[in-house]
């Protein structure tokens, strides 16, 4: 389906898909302000149901036919971004779903897919935690663990839009198989569910309906086996991010996702153990910081930034400092 050109002031639809929640909103990708934000919780069943819940949540922006300029929407991975279709490793019922099709045929507009953490990156890249940088790795650390590569100010997504998909790095070569198919990936350590698995099985004496939120207000009071738990992920991180840094010359690393909410409890083990498996100088230099946007705030602004930018690269200038929800969203 072929763009528009951006003759009136109709808005770009946002949509950020998560192994949890479901969200959109109408965004203005120059001016970097969201309207009008709806969430979900994602189904844990079969794909249709999921389908179904992010139809559900689209049905309200789609009462006037051709309102909506075009469509932004950020997917775990992994995706083939040749075919539009997304495997996500988080959301068992879609394997090789075709979502940017069902997606352009639902709404009438033309649809842009990318990982949902390349859009997160974009967003702290533009509006947030991460203008300024040269080089820069945007993580989510979540359900899962994403990342986006954005290198001297253009997002590099690799040939099939998998590059930066730094949960699937390997941390561990001799631990627990992921679902992906790997093993010892950073997702089995450092994702919220992986940090409440291994908190459980080390003795924290909560259920299994316990969040990584309530790790961290564990950790937050002392308790010793919390406190390990995010220290280890920390770890993970760190060596995963040293690693990227090595290869790519990193100069920012942002952290996103409702982990980062744990604030310094993961920031400061994490930016301790990056200084000590970071031998080189260049490493040595890496900013690491929590992201400036908060919820899903960061991945639709730079899902619909990259809908805008696909569309128009000449009509989308890279304008604004600060990405924010206007007050009737």
């Amino acid at each position: 389906m072929s763009c528009r050109l951006p003759a009136d002031d109709r808005p770009v639809l946002a949509l950020d898909v998560g192994g949890t929640k479901l969200a959109a909103a109408l965004a203005d990708p120059v001016r970097g302000t969201l309207t009008r934000m709806r969430t979900a919780v994602t189904p844990q069943g079969d794909g249709g149901q999921v389908w179904q819940a992010l139809t559900a949540l689209v049905a309200p922006y789609l009462a006037e036919p051709g309102a909506l300029a075009a469509v932004g929407v950020g997917c775990p991975g992994p995706l083939n971004s040749a075919d539009g279709t997304v495997s996500p490793v988080n959301i068992a019922g879609w394997r090789n779903f075709p979502l940017q099709a069902r997606l352009a045929e639902l709404t009438g507009a033309p649809v842009t897919l990318a990982n949902d953490a390349v859009c997160a990156a974009v967003g702290e890249y533009r509006w947030g935690a991460g203008q300024g940088a040269a080089a820069m790795l945007g993580m989510v650390v979540s359900t899962g663990v994403g990342g986006g590569l954005i290198l001297g100010g253009n997002v590099y997504s690799g040939p099939t839009g998998n590059a930066g998909n730094i949960g699937h790095a390997i941390a561990d070569p001799d631990g627990e198989p992921c679902p992906c198919g790997g093993i010892g990936c950073v997702e089995t350590l450092a994702s919220g569910p992986s940090m409440v698995r291994r908190a459980r099985a080390t003795g924290w004496p909560r259920p299994a309906s316990a969040t990584a939120a309530d790790l961290a207000a564990d950790a937050a009071r002392g308790n010793p086996v919390a406190v390990a738990a995010i220290n280890g992920a920390a770890r993970a991180l760190a060596v995963s991010i040293v690693s990227a840094a090595v290869l790519a010359d990193l100069d920012t690393v942002v952290i996103g996702g409702g982990v980062a909410a744990a604030g310094d409890l993961l920031l400061a083990p994490l930016t301790e153990q990056c200084r000590q498996h970071g031998g080189n100088a260049f490493v040595r230099q890496l900013r690491v910081t929590m992201a400036a946007l908060t919820g899903p705030v960061a991945g639709l602004i730079g899902a619909a930034k990259l809908a805008a930018d696909h569309c128009w690269p000449p009509a989308v200038p890279d304008l604004g400092t600060t990405a924010k929800l206007s007050p009737d969203g």
